[in-house]
């Protein structure tokens, strides 16, 4: 559904995911700033945007665009574990560092669609951090299965 979801964008849909996503949310003293994965395509994913709205809409929480791509990056999809956080290592540069106040108890969630190996949120929250942001997470609607990616299948194998 949420490859689906990539091609053809659906608000209704990311909306009830989301609602679902909320629940198991904790409460934070602050609410926390979502800082979206940005796309190195011109036809990029739009689902961290599109996650990110609703939950500025459902919950109130804010978002700020603060990550762009360094350098574009091989589809992951093929790769194993190790070679996908090659791939991603200095694939973002933060725009800016937290503004004098801002960032003093507010946690950083960085938003995804799909959690595989942790490869680009390990990346984008290392260059968060560098400049100073205080990331406590990684935000995704959905998760591959732990320890069994397409590499991992035998040609005759599910």
């Amino acid at each position: 559904m949420l490859l689906g979801l990539r091609q053809r964008p659906e608000p209704a849909r990311v909306g009830a995911l989301v609602r679902v996503l909320a629940e198991g949310l904790p409460r934070w003293r602050q609410r926390p700033l979502l800082v979206p994965v940005p796309s190195w395509k011109r036809q990029g994913n739009p689902l961290p945007v599109l996650v990110c709205r609703q939950l500025v809409r459902q919950l109130g929480y804010r978002r700020a665009d603060l990550l762009e791509r360094s350098r574009p990056v091989l589809g992951q999809h093929h790769l194993g574990r190790s070679l996908r956080l090659a791939n991603q290592e200095g694939a973002f540069h933060c725009r800016r560092g937290p503004r004098l106040g801002e960032a003093l108890g507010r946690p950083v969630l960085v938003v995804d669609d799909i959690l595989t190996s942790g490869a680009t949120g390990c990346s984008a929250a290392a260059a968060l951090e560098c400049l100073g942001w205080q990331v406590v997470g990684l935000l995704c609607l959905a998760r591959t299965p732990r320890g069994r990616s397409r590499t991992d299948r035998s040609p005759s194998g599910p």
